[in-house]
């Protein structure tokens, strides 16, 4: 008879080698102060380095029950994330990453308020981080500008990790969208929401591959799938430089009239053409960035594909069994 899982740890896994015998005790002590048997669900997306077959030789002592699925290549952190909910067979869920820089005991106070029915979807809001001052500074940027245009209610400095139900996993499964945030469709589903602040701690070993190549990729699907911030600006922008040609042409026709202008002028002329020119080029690239999205979405690929998978029973029983 197949064992009951009462609750589902997500990981993303890339690059973290290093972090692989440090993470697998500190679940195992997670696991063990939540009632009931919680699972945990790795998900190696497409590591080049040994991350896969560290946990698969260390899941063979774990007393956990774990499930390992492997992408078939590099999909993104977020599509991981999602793998794991897929394959999750718990009541509740949280994600965590895999570098130990979230408070693990975080994950418990999650469970913790879903056991009480306190909210739907827990977030861990980041109040504290000890990073470098450029990362820090990236950092900000980037979820400053995420809760101006894309999300208002992302609290400051954004969020890494999160809990919830089976509604709010079905309701997120429910939405196929390549290219889009995971963060704004948990806020986009709604539902019944609590934050919890935590300081982030410094990252030990490795070296995180959250790019600014990736925040930069990220910050442009969240935008184009759940902001008019580009339409509205591209609006704008067209109708200053409808205005501004405006302007010219009548004072072009003003200096024409009282004879200042006996030549037609090559700079007005220059001008006009290098603006205009620029707004259709900017205008295009915008509306290609919507149109190749939406194509996207049209093809209805998988958002990932799982290439092996093993399964770990461990040694760990509900605390009610004998």
């Amino acid at each position: 008879m197949s064992q009951s899982i009462d609750r589902s740890i997500i990981i993303p896994v890339y690059r973290n080698e290093e972090n692989i015998p440090d993470l697998l005790p500190v679940l195992g002590q997670l696991t063990q102060s939540l009632d009931g048997v919680t699972e945990v669900v790795f998900v190696v997306d497409g590591s080049p380095d040994r991350s896969g077959d560290k946990l698969r030789d260390g899941l063979e002592r774990c007393a956990f029950p774990a499930r390992l699925l492997f992408h078939s290549r590099n999909f993104g952190s977020f599509a991981a994330i999602r793998t794991g909910l897929v394959h999750a067979r718990g009541e509740h869920f949280a994600a965590m990453a895999a570098d130990l820089q979230e408070p693990p005991e975080l994950i418990v106070d999650f469970f913790r308020t879903l056991d009480r029915d306190e909210a739907d979807v827990v977030f861990g809001h980041r109040a504290e981080r000890n990073d470098s001052r450029s990362s820090m500074f990236l950092s900000n940027l980037f979820w400053g500008f995420y809760r101006r245009f894309v999300v208002p209610d992302v609290p400051r400095g954004g969020v890494d990790i999160f809990a919830c139900n089976r509604k709010v996993r079905d309701a997120l499964l429910s939405i196929e969208e390549s290219n889009s945030s995971l963060v704004a469709q948990l806020f986009w589903v709604g539902f019944r929401r609590k934050f919890a602040s935590y300081s982030r701690r410094a990252r030990e070993k490795g070296k995180s591959a959250w790019s600014f190549k990736r925040r930069f990729n990220y910050m442009l699907d969240s935008i184009f799938s759940y902001s008019d911030l580009p339409v509205m600006v591209l609006l704008w922008t067209g109708i200053l430089g409808i205005v501004f040609s405006l302007l010219l042409s009548l004072f072009i026709l003003t200096a024409k009239m009282l004879g200042f202008i006996e030549v037609a002028g090559y700079t007005p002329v220059m001008l006009t053409i290098l603006i205009m020119g620029s707004i259709t080029l900017f205008s295009q690239g915008l509306m290609g960035c919507y149109l190749w999205r939406t194509l996207e979405n049209t093809k209805h690929r998988p958002l990932s594909l799982i290439c092996d998978e093993c399964v770990f029973p461990g040694r760990e029983m509900s605390k009610g069994d004998d």
